[in-house]
């Protein structure tokens, strides 16, 4: 099983089921709304006239919103129907931005070798990934001196816990896998997808800080957050882009940050 080809099929099946869904809402993207979290524009900082390349950008939001903020945008993604999307949606907004189709681990050939003062990577990207250490390198080679890495990505350490309470450790946090999922829908609602297979790879965050150190990047700061995008247990409360488990109740870190400087 090559797991890119298995997961380019689930992928590009997933992109009209996103686009038409509330979860992505692309109509209130049209109208202005952004969907970057606070703690991303806080931590990134101005964007005015820099180069971003956003990698695995899907269909482009996260990628266009930063281009709204004043970026030079370029997103990278391995799904043909998501970099259609993404190049349809710039268009009918009027936002200049270049949209690439190609794997991660491609990026530098597919870009020319080009480089940005800015790599992004957005919230669950790594899952799709199997070797850091590739990655990491990808990105250093991608930044330009005094450039930065800035990853937001879904806390490791809550996917050990089970899905019905939260409460239970039920996986296990050094299983790197691949994991190799079945599944009828995507994350976004009930229509059954036509390619329902998946492969994925979990990662810890020593695991992560350890491949950008390992790529010459310094590491700036590491966040951990104590909300999340989604539902992800059922004692959690809030709503769309901002679930914390309830007020005097023990937390853990559901999200986390890092940014990583280029010498």
């Amino acid at each position: 099983m090559d797991y890119r080809d298995v997961n380019r099929a689930n992928w590009n099946a997933r992109v009209p089921i996103h686009v038409a869904s509330d979860f992505y809402d692309v109509e209130g993207f049209k109208a202005g709304q952004s969907p970057l979290r606070a703690f991303e524009r806080e931590e990134v900082g101005d964007v005015s006239g820099r180069r971003l390349l956003h990698l695995q950008c899907h269909f482009g939001l996260d990628t266009l919103s930063w281009a709204r903020l004043g970026a030079e945008v370029t997103g990278l993604d391995f799904s043909e129907a998501a970099i259609e999307q993404a190049r349809a949606i710039a268009a009918d907004c009027g936002i200049p931005a270049r949209f690439v189709t190609a794997d991660v681990y491609d990026a530098a050939e597919a870009l020319g070798g080009a480089t940005y003062e800015i790599v992004y990577t957005g919230l669950g990207a790594l899952v799709w990934l199997p070797d850091l250490t590739r990655w990491a390198e990808t990105v250093a080679g991608l930044l330009e001196p005094g450039g930065f890495l800035y990853l937001a990505e879904f806390h490791p350490f809550a996917a050990i816990l089970d899905e019905e309470t939260g409460t239970t450790v039920a996986h296990d946090y050094f299983d790197r896998g691949p994991h190799v999922w079945e599944y009828p829908y995507t994350y976004t609602g009930s229509e059954i997808l036509e390619h329902q297979t998946s492969v994925q790879f979990q990662h810890g965050l020593g695991e992560v800080i350890n491949a950008v150190v390992a790529a010459g990047l310094r590491v700036d700061s590491v966040h951990e957050h104590g909300h999340t995008l989604y539902r992800q247990f059922p004692s959690l409360t809030g709503n769309r882009g901002d679930y914390r488990f309830p007020e005097g109740a023990p937390r853990i870190p559901l999200m986390y940050s890092l940014r990583a400087s280029a010498s």
